[in-house]
């Protein structure tokens, strides 16, 4: 199998001695130099690479801060607090971990959405699909633990709010909260569950992601139109056509990042946190991190909500569902067109959806009552009618537009129209 149909070849007696016994360099070569690219990718594919970074960059600096961080009650505030101060380049190894956090969830939405709108998660990328939504759950689990760390005010009746939902949970919720805080409440046990399992969920997700870009690496990359390599001339080489995008790409993201790591580095996060946490003053408000909040907008409109449908189990079940809906997608989806570039009614809709995403964010950071949870659960209705009722519905009575017979085609189309715009 080695070496077939591969372009690769050894030029050095290192190189020829290793490829006959682990090819390594082949595989780099094949998968990141020569690996063909459709050549009207844009910018909104660089994201893949800069998930890659910034995953490597949240692993490496919380490496380096859990040596010095003590998962105690009495300490772990402190702990931070002493990384602050006293640790070489602890306040920036600290700002960087945190506001990666949030910079990580901006480019995961920015990526799903680009999906979303590509019809990337269609045959034959069901699976690469998949494996996208567990990459998303996991992160999702590791920022909830590692937003408890810090020990704050906000940290522990986050996580004493959260984990109460699960009681919800008909026979076996009582014994899921146990479970997670190790005895009856947020305490010790707790912070040692959250931070070990802390550590360990991101080498879990760098298992995911490699399965995820193998998945990519088989089925091959979806392009803006949405249309199936043809031809040779239809791609072009990874490297440096794709590996440019993606290194200005990652540049600019860094340079936003570093902007609010040294200018703003608290905006993004909650001033009740950088309080020690108090078991008997309840904050006036609790709310999760800002990329919970549509999440947590879905959960309280059922759960806070006046009349029939006010029911905690209820808003656990939205909660859960709103990000399991997200697995089915590959089969809700009717179209026969994957780009919404060619679906102008879908094109509508999705405008709408993302509009929809921003306001559940405005409303989660609001509090549960009057108007708040009316609009919650309007925001909430359209959600899950995006993906149930108008996904399946439009890829049957929509018109699409004429598609191009190839990818060149369409290049070159756009090409004449940007020469000649008249």
């Amino acid at each position: 199998m080695r070496g077939v149909g591969s372009p690769y070849t050894p030029k050095t007696g290192i190189e020829r001695w290793l490829d006959a016994r682990m090819p390594l360099p082949r595989l780099v070569y094949d998968s990141f130099i020569v690996y063909p690219v459709p050549r009207n990718l844009n910018y909104a594919y660089s994201f893949g690479g800069i998930l890659t970074v910034m995953l490597v960059s949240q692993i490496l600096t919380g490496v380096v801060l859990a040596m010095h961080y003590a998962p105690n009650t009495v300490l772990a505030f402190d702990s931070v607090e002493k990384i602050m101060r006293d640790v070489n380049s602890g306040w920036l190894l600290r700002y960087l971990h945190s506001n990666g956090a949030s910079f990580f969830f901006i480019a995961v939405y920015i990526h799903i959405g680009r999906g979303l709108y590509y019809g990337s998660f269609k045959a034959p990328r069901e699976l690469l699909w998949v494996l996208g939504c567990t990459n998303f759950l996991l992160m999702m689990a590791t920022a909830f633990m590692g937003y408890v760390l810090p020990w704050g005010q906000m940290s522990f009746w986050g996580a004493t709010v959260i984990t109460n939902f699960f009681t919800a949970i008909p026979v076996a919720g009582q014994w899921i909260k146990q479970l997670l805080l190790g005895g009856f409440a947020v305490d010790n046990p707790t912070l040692n569950r959250f931070f070990a399992l802390h550590y360990l969920l991101p080498f879990m997700l760098v298992g995911v992601v490699t399965l995820h870009i193998w998945a990519l690496h088989v089925v091959g990359q979806n392009n803006p139109i949405g249309i199936d390599v043809k031809s040779s001339a239809d791609v072009v080489d990874f490297t440096p056509h794709a590996t440019v995008k993606d290194a200005l790409g990652i540049v600019v993201f860094s340079l936003v990042l570093a902007y609010f790591v040294f200018y703003m580095p608290n905006f993004l996060g909650h001033p009740d946190n950088y309080t020690v946490a108090e078991p008997l003053k309840t904050p006036a408000h609790i709310v999760p991190e800002w990329y919970f909040l549509p999440f947590y907008a879905i959960l309280r409109a059922i759960t806070f909500s006046i009349g029939p449908i006010d029911s905690k189990l209820g808003g656990v079940l939205a909660m859960f569902a709103a990000i399991a809906v997200l697995f089915f997608v590959p089969w809700l989806d009717t179209s026969k067109v994957r780009s919404a570039v060619y679906r102008p009614w879908y094109r509508l809709f999705f405008a709408l959806f993302v509009a929809n995403g921003l306001f559940l964010g405005w409303l989660g950071s609001r509090p549960p009552e009057g108007a708040y949870v009316i609009l919650s659960q309007f925001a909430t209705l359209y959600y899950f009618a995006f993906f149930i009722v108008i996904m399946p519905l439009l890829g049957l009575i929509e018109t699409p537009r004429r598609l191009p017979n190839s990818i060149t085609e369409a290049v070159l189309e756009q090409t004449r129209q940007a020469a000649d715009p008249d």
